[in-house]
Order: C-alpha cells, then sequence, then structure tokens
C-alpha cells in the first residue's frame, strides 16, 4: 500500500510538472481548450465508475473504487493550467476570466473534497465513500452551475 502511495505520488507530480510545462506550449487557445476538456472528461469517467458504486448500479469492488478514486484525485490538479488568459471558449463560461478568483476558490475546493474521496476510497469504508463522493460531487456542480456553459 505505501508503494501504491509512493508510485501515486510520484506520477501526480509528473503530471503536475508535465502539464505546467504544456501550458507554457499551448500554441492556440483551442489546444488549451482541448487540454482542459480532456482533462475534466477522463476524471469524470473514474468519478462516474465510483458514482456507479455509490447509487447500487455497480457492485462494490475496494480495488477499483479505490483505483478510480486514486485517479481523480490526480487529474484534478490538471485542468487549472489551461485556463490562462486567452484561452477563452469552450464550454467555459466567461465568469471564469471575469471572476477568476470564484473560480480558482471553486477548483481548489473541487480538489481537496476529491482529496477526502480519495482517502475514503483508500480506506475501503464504502459509508466514508459515499459521503465524500456525496460532497465532491456538489463541488463539481458548484463550479458546472457558475462556470459551465449549459
Amino acid at each position: 500500500m505505501k508503494l501504491q502511495k509512493l508510485v501515486l505520488a510520484g506520477t501526480a507530480t509528473v503530471l503536475a510538472i508535465g502539464a505546467g510545462v504544456a501550458f507554457a506550449q499551448f500554441q492556440k487557445p483551442e489546444d488549451a481548450i482541448k487540454y482542459r476538456q480532456s482533462a475534466f472528461t477522463v476524471m469524470a469517467n473514474s468519478f462516474g465508475k465510483i458514482g456507479a458504486v455509490v447509487k447500487g448500479e455497480a457492485p462494490y469492488n475496494k480495488d477499483e473504487v479505490a483505483k478510480n478514486a486514486a485517479i481523480v484525485a490526480m487529474l484534478s490538479t490538471l485542468p487549472w493550467q489551461a485556463f490562462g488568459p486567452g484561452t477563452e471558449g469552450g464550454k467555459a463560461q466567461p465568469a471564469v476570466w471575469s471572476d477568476n478568483a470564484k473560480f480558482k476558490a471553486a477548483g481548489d475546493k473541487m480538489q481537496l473534497a476529491v482529496v477526502d474521496l480519495n482517502k475514503a476510497a483508500q480506506s475501503g469504508d464504502l459509508e466514508s465513500i459515499k459521503k465524500a463522493f456525496g460532497a465532491a460531487g456538489a463541488t463539481c456542480k458548484g463550479c458546472h452551475d457558475d462556470f459551465k456553459k449549459k
């Protein structure tokens, strides 16, 4: 388990560094938009797999839930670099840039919530997972309500 945490921490660090480099390498605003949408899509896929378990639509497999929660936590750090100046567009509302402090706070809140989800998932306690999933989902919904085009 310790080795798994070290590997995940190392992978997250490498991805975060790579994401920072990627931001500097966006040639066009469309590249940043595709990057952030891709990160959110992969994150939503893993989050959805946990949601299916929480809703009773899929059987609880501790290892699968833990794996998906780790992926969500890791990916939650990636999309933000692609919301820089000049990257307006995609599904993001103009408020992302006009009220950037609120947007950043919403992103930070989501990242903390998915860290809690990951901790719950690693513990294997399904009731804790359900509670943390609900809290994380609420942060996603809040950001979507305020900053994503319908």
